[in-house]
């Protein structure tokens, strides 16, 4: 956190003069106008209107962005309203209370009193309003951009259950969420971070729900992040999560509106941010991670079975290609005969050990992964298929990798697709390469010692004061409602208890 910069600024860099942040409204109208068109460098999208007020008959001069806006609203209920002379309007009033009371038909409106806040308001997609004579402005809210829309999840998917998910925007995410929750205590706290980008972020909590020690320490750390700009959650992740040195996230993520609204009656804190349709969850246990949304519109066996196997899934694939390299270079007495006679069989003509076979593959497979996430849709899904099999069964033919070991790499893939996250997914596959390494060295003792110590590594991990074993360590019996296996859907609003205060 801190001091952060996303880049060092040359020396020959234009540099924006600060001077409007503190800079007032000027009383003459003119200046103000001429101070926005230097400050905003004559950019050709910033429009400015200049015009009459009618109920006074004042210069006025109507500012805002161009495709930040709705163009209409602008038209009808701010420039329509203040050119039309209204009726029954007191002598001498102040011509910033006759907009408000009399003229402008806008719903949200506030008034501004510095050109920091009036640069502000136009970039934000508000309509700024100022008048002869008045050392203050009134911002409109006009926003009206176009966004993506609310469409079905691409990431987690769903047979059953709502198929909506957040968007780009931000409103319209906090939106999706009041649907869920109809409750005045859902409540929302605003930042601005970014010293150039002034990015909107949210957080969001049950009040009476959420423990008090948790929304301060969320309050706190995002108050304490100082860079230049956020573009995504991952950058708020990032300087508010408890650890850097690990690759297991601690900070939960989703795409859908049902999964935080789960959260937040859990009496989780939830951040958003403008830009992004990922919204952080804080805290974010281990077996947050291993839930899947659809856990919950199934049935109590059919839920409790599924999670079941991704908690079996997930020890395949951390596990699978390290076992198998420790049995066959140490352990070929842990073989079954038959079984061990035909890996000889297979791996008679092989020129590589175990662990260089395992390798190579797991190489291979990780590199067709990211070239099908980075090719065209149309085409991606092909080469990863006929890219795996084809080297595949090349590899086996040319005798460069035994079929066992094609038949394990496999399988431990598919089992990094079985969780619900693709961040505990990319920390499984990061983890899968020194297990491998400890168990060519060591055999199954090397693999102990691995495990032995990725336990203790969890064991010391913390998401904003929460153990992130828990509940299985410490253990909780009272958690286990939804941990291991569903209980059924009454008896799961338990409230995360905030142990202490880490920072």
């Amino acid at each position: 956190m801190g001091n952060k910069r996303l880049a060092s600024q040359p020396n020959n860099a234009v540099t924006v003069t600060e001077a409007s942040s503190s800079t007032p409204i000027s009383a003459i109208l003119s200046d103000n106008i001429l101070s926005v068109r230097e400050g905003m460098g004559g950019s050709s999208d910033i429009i400015i209107r200049e015009s009459l007020f009618a109920a006074t008959g004042k210069p006025m001069a109507v500012l805002y962005t161009d495709g930040l806006v709705d163009v209409t609203a602008v038209n009808n209920f701010i420039l329509r309203s203040l050119m039309g002379e209204p009726e029954h309007i007191p002598a001498e009033q102040d011509p910033l209370e006759i907009m408000k009371a009399y003229t402008l038909a806008i719903g949200e409106v506030k008034q501004v009193d510095d050109m920091a806040k009036v640069f502000h308001h136009i970039l934000s997609g508000d309509t700024v309003i100022l008048i002869e004579g008045s050392v203050s402005g009134i911002a409109a809210s006009t926003k009206g951009w176009k966004d993506r829309g609310v469409s079905e999840t691409s990431v987690e998917t769903v047979v059953r259950g709502p198929r909506e998910s957040f968007t780009e925007s931000i409103r319209t995410n906090t939106a999706l969420i009041r649907r869920k929750i109809k409750d005045p205590n859902l409540w929302i706290e605003t930042f601005q971070i970014g010293d150039i980008t002034k990015t909107d972020v949210m957080m969001m909590y049950v009040n009476g729900v959420a423990q008090p020690t948790l929304i301060g320490e969320v309050r706190s750390r995002l108050k304490q992040i100082t860079i230049d700009g956020i573009f995504e959650s991952s950058n708020i992740e990032e300087m508010i999560q408890d650890q850097q040195m690990t690759v297991f996230p601690t900070l939960y993520n989703s795409e859908r509106p049902d999964v935080i609204a789960l959260e937040l009656l859990h009496g989780k804190v939830a951040v958003l941010v403008d830009g992004t349709p990922f919204v952080l969850v804080a805290p974010a246990l281990f077996e947050s991670f291993l839930k899947a949304s659809e856990d919950y519109y199934h049935r109590i066996d059919i839920s409790s079975l599924v999670r079941v196997l991704r908690y079996i899934g997930f020890l395949i694939a951390l596990l699978a290609p390290s076992l198998f390299v420790a049995i066959t270079t140490y352990h070929q007495e842990m073989v079954p005969t038959q079984l061990l006679i035909s890996l000889s069989a297979q791996r008679e003509g092989v020129p590589f050990p175990a662990f260089i076979e395992a390798l190579m593959m797991e190489i291979t497979f990780e590199v067709l992964r990211e070239a099908a996430l980075r090719m065209p849709r149309t085409i991606g899904s092909a080469l990863s298929f006929v890219g795996t099999l084809v080297i595949g069964q090349a590899a086996v033919e040319a005798g460069i990798i035994s079929a066992a070991m094609v038949i394990v790499v496999a399988i431990t893939a598919i089992c990094s697709f079985v969780f619900p996250s693709y961040d505990l997914s990319s920390a499984i596959r990061i983890l899968r390469f020194p297990l491998m390494a400890l168990a060519a060295s060591f055999g199954l003792i090397g693999v102990f010692i691995g495990m032995l110590l990725l336990v203790m590594h969890l064991n010391s991990l913390q998401s904003f004061g929460v153990p992130y074993l828990s509940p299985f360590s410490p253990f909780e019996f009272d958690k286990q409602k939804d941990a291991f296996f569903r209980f059924p859907f009454k008896a799961l609003f338990n409230r995360i208890r905030v142990e202490k205060k880490t920072r």
